[in-house]
């Protein structure tokens, strides 16, 4: 698709194509504090190059449109988990899977870590200039083992019925496994005590109704996900290597914004 920039009236303005905010742009080996996110932490897993070109030579990637139906039912699932929050009861879903002893944790932070614009959950890399943040969802606490749990809402309409074997399978869902742990990592980072198990609320739209009657039916499942973090320190490392480095660096062969670059600049070249 393609894409136009707009002001904050809608209106079409000139699309540079460039980061106008210095503190956008990472400088290498110096000692401004810089936050990476969790989407871009991302970035940097899927394609280095990409990663490079967006925070240090501050070169925007195209936009995307808003998902605002899925941010919909985001926002609804968590007015109502936070009516069972102030009242520290389990949500109804938890009886349905035996969850019982498990209630939504309450923090006096639980908004700013729910906020991924302005806040998030938020560690800063010792010895670094780094600091790792990410909005989580939700936060689950277990009565039992007083161990945390990560919780991520997802929302799709599928004709297939949700399963933990197949709605966590197939390389589209690895960036959701890769969310969660990274969730985890910062929370155990934060010095709380994390579940090894973490959890996906997913919302599947109902296509078999009769009509629509002026509102969309969802089923809804947990799927479980038994989180791995070991990995996730290292590749910090690398990305901090890749950030600290006046070399761009390779890209993904299979990245389809390096292909179009790449293919756009030998068309007008020649």
């Amino acid at each position: 698709m393609i894409s136009l920039k707009r002001n904050k009236y809608g209106i079409s303005v000139e699309a540079t194509g460039l980061r106008s905010r210095s503190s956008s742009k990472f400088v290498p080996n110096k000692n401004e504090p810089f936050k990476i996110s969790r989407s871009k932490f991302n970035d940097f897993l899927t394609c280095e190059r990409c990663f490079y070109l967006d925070r240090v030579m501050g070169i925007v990637s195209p936009s995307m449109p808003g998902w605002t139906l899925n941010e919909t039912v985001d926002l609804l699932l968590k007015k109502e988990f936070d009516l069972c929050r102030d009242l520290q009861i389990p949500h109804r879903i938890f009886y349905k899977y035996g969850l019982d002893n498990v209630i939504p944790f309450k923090h006096k932070d639980i908004d700013k870590w729910r906020d991924s614009l302005h806040h998030g959950l938020s560690y800063k890399l010792e010895g670094t200039n780094i600091t790792l943040s990410g909005g989580i969802d939700d936060v689950w606490f277990n009565k039992e083992d007083k161990n945390l749990i990560v919780v991520d809402y997802k929302s799709q309409s599928n004709k297939r019925p949700v399963t933990a074997e197949y709605y966590l399978a197939g390389p589209y869902r690895q960036s959701y496994k890769i969310q969660l742990e990274f969730y985890a990592f910062l929370l155990n980072k934060m010095e709380f005590n994390v579940s090894s198990i973490g959890y996906f609320y997913v919302c599947n739209a109902n296509r078999e109704v009769n009509s629509f009657e002026g509102r969309i039916v969802f089923n809804e499942t947990l799927v479980p996900y038994e989180l791995n973090t070991n990995w996730i320190e290292g590749k910090i490392l690398d990305m901090l290597s890749i950030l600290n480095s006046y070399d761009i660096p390779a890209g993904n062969p299979a990245c389809e914004n390096c292909a179009y670059a790449r293919q756009r600049t030998r068309v007008e070249y020649n």
